[in-house]
C-alpha cells in the first residue's frame, strides 16, 4: 500500500488538492501517473476560466491514452502551471511540487467538505 502525501485532499478521480491561501493548488496523484504512463502533454484552461465540479477541465496525454481532467471542485482558475505545456513530464518525476496543474478559488465551500484525507484515498485506490 503507497502512502499519499497527509497534508492534501483527494477526489474518487485522482486528483489532490493543496491550500495555498484562499485558493487550492489542483494536480494529479502517483497512483495516476503510475497507470497513465510517460505524460506528454497537458491541455489545461485559461486563468479566469469557470470549472464546475466533475466536470472536464483539461487533459493529460501520455504514451499509453488520452485521459480526462476533471474539476475537484467549483471555482475560478486563478494560476495555472505554464511550464507544464514545455515540460509535461514533471508531472511524472514530482506530482506533488512542480507537476501540479492548476489553482483555483472554489466558489462552493461545502464541496470542499467531501473531499477525501490520505487514508480515506489509500483505501479508494487499495480497493481497486
Amino acid at each position: 500500500m503507497s502512502t499519499f502525501p497527509t497534508n492534501l485532499r483527494y477526489t474518487p478521480d485522482h486528483e489532490w488538492l493543496e491550500a495555498k491561501g484562499s485558493a487550492w493548488r489542483v494536480g494529479i496523484t502517483q497512483f495516476a501517473v503510475d497507470a497513465l504512463g510517460d505524460i506528454t502533454l497537458v491541455d489545461l484552461p485559461k486563468e479566469g476560466d469557470l470549472v464546475t465540479k466533475g466536470q472536464r477541465f483539461g487533459t493529460i496525454e501520455s504514451v499509453k491514452s488520452v485521459s480526462d481532467l476533471y474539476a475537484p471542485v467549483s471555482g475560478k482558475v486563478t494560476a495555472i502551471n505554464a511550464t507544464l505545456k514545455d515540460s509535461p513530464e514533471q508531472v511524472n518525476t514530482e506530482p506533488y511540487a512542480k507537476g501540479w496543474m492548476i489553482e483555483l478559488e472554489p466558489t462552493e465551500k461545502a464541496e470542499l467538505a467531501e473531499l477525501m484525507s490520505s487514508d480515506d484515498y489509500n483505501k479508494h485506490v487499495s480497493a481497486q
